[in-house]
């Protein structure tokens, strides 16, 4: 390794602050695209309107997925979906010329990406935006996937995140290339098992020295990943206790890869809904999950499992009787279908579906539903809830995915947010100019003998 951070010692130190991100999905039954009040999921004013309302309530970041290929539905692309999603570089250097203060997080895979490539379009967003840029690292091993990639499906995925490690080093040394801010930059080479770098870097330092490192992964080694390498982790654990307990997880992690207790940052995806009062929350709660599975997509998301065409029976009724046509679900509708054990799967939800009273359409709506990760319930109450999270250091922040696009974020930044600044634990106004101040997160510092020392900004 020609980098490193050198190791601290001191205990994790709760930061008695909430940020925010958002998250636009695009894809995914959590995002209402059919309402009257629904955008459009691939126009700008859809991206633009969510991003500066965003700012206007002081987010730290505006966070984009990626989409490598249309998701399918028994074999033809799935028509719920509607068409996918723009690119993340593309919308977000859009995005960088209609807003001053807010991160622009671009989700790019390691598997079908280069690393001299990918890193000099970092650095090229990083710039333009005045050091607003981040980078969520995700890793991809499926061939379905890789078809659409002139390497196509070629990584094994016990080697995923071996894989993506050299990919992160080698981007991190581009940046860390440079002698100083304006050069000159030194020559970076690598030769690994799937690809050669040999590359003198075209790009300066940014102005918050290179892209902030956000990491999604969730098992033992995607925790590992995200401790060695991470700035923010994008988590799963919104929920109080769990978010505590994953909190210890991860400093004990960042510890022993010779970091900081504090040095990585914890965002969970989260949904908000939200009203003046606990009953008119709890009635918009009801109103959107009507919304979210519709028949169609309660349909839908039992063909996905079942492998053949339920259209016959009623969304209101009980489950298939039928067994499933498959053994293992395949990755062509997301991530979240991935793996699953179809027939055993049925022979549960069956009996689960019964025991509870629960239709088709219910049973959906209880699977899908984000019941983790909503917060539900009066501006205050949420509020006060947040503020416990602040106080202990549960979590840095949260990602939220609004179930409305481009309207969503409104009652949060216009109501939840001032309630948060009164309780003294959301910012009062952007800390600086760059995603790395917005966020206090260290900035690395190449030292004289070469190596990189983090150092609080």
């Amino acid at each position: 390794m020609t980098q490193h951070t050198r190791a601290k010692s001191e205990a994790f130190t709760p930061s008695g602050q909430i940020q925010f991100g958002v998250f636009f999905q695009g894809v995914n039954s959590g995002t209402i695209w059919k309402a009257a009040e629904s955008g459009s999921q691939t126009d700008f004013e859809s991206f633009r309107r969510i991003a500066q309302t965003a700012e206007r309530g002081l987010f730290a970041a505006f966070f984009l997925g990626e989409g490598l290929r249309l998701r399918e539905h028994l074999g033809r692309p799935h028509a719920l979906d509607v068409v996918g999603r723009p690119d993340a570089q593309t919308m977000l250097a859009a995005l960088a010329s209609v807003t001053k203060n807010i991160g622009l997080v671009a989700t790019q895979n390691t598997t079908y990406n280069d690393p001299a490539d990918l890193a000099h379009r970092l650095a090229s967003l990083d710039l333009i935006s005045g050091g607003r840029a981040a980078w969520n690292i995700v890793t991809t091993d499926n061939a379905w996937t890789g078809a659409n990639f002139r390497r196509g499906g070629y990584l094994d995925h016990a080697d995923r995140y071996k894989h993506a490690e050299a990919f992160v080093e080698t981007a991190k040394r581009i940046w860390d290339s440079w002698e100083t801010p304006d050069g000159p930059a030194r020559r970076v080479v690598h030769h690994g098992q799937h690809y050669t770098v040999d590359v003198t870097p075209r790009l300066p330092r940014s102005a918050q020295y290179r892209p902030v490192l956000f990491q999604a992964g969730d098992s033992p080694e995607g925790r590992n990943f995200a401790a060695r390498q991470a700035d923010v982790i994008f988590s799963a654990h919104p929920k109080f206790d769990d978010a505590v307990e994953f909190r210890k997880d991860l400093v004990e992690r960042s510890v022993a890869a010779g970091r900081g207790a504090n040095a990585v940052q914890i965002m969970p995806a989260s949904e908000f809904i939200l009203a003046p009062t606990a009953a008119e929350a709890a009635e918009k709660k009801a109103w959107v999950r009507s919304l979210q599975i519709g028949p169609q997509q309660a349909i839908a998301y039992l063909e996905q499992f079942w492998g053949r065409e339920l259209s016959s029976y009623d969304p209101d009724g009980p489950l298939p009787e039928i067994d499933p046509v498959v053994e293992e679900t395949s990755e062509t509708r997301g991530s979240g279908f991935h793996g699953a054990k179809a027939r055993q799967l049925a022979d549960q939800w069956r009996a689960e579906a019964k025991d509870k009273g629960l239709s088709i359409r219910q049973f959906v709506t209880s699977k899908t539903a984000r019941v983790d990760s909503t917060f539900t319930g009066s501006y205050t109450a949420v509020a006060d809830q947040l503020t416990e999270y602040a106080r202990v250091g549960a979590v840095d922040g949260f990602n939220i995915s609004p179930w409305l696009i481009p309207t969503g974020l409104d009652d949060i930044v216009n109501h939840l947010v001032p309630e948060l600044q009164e309780r003294g634990v959301y910012p009062t106004e952007y800390r600086g100019s760059t995603l790395r101040e917005h966020l206090g997160l260290e900035t690395p510092v190449r030292l004289p003998d070469g190596a990189v020392e983090a150092v609080r900004a």
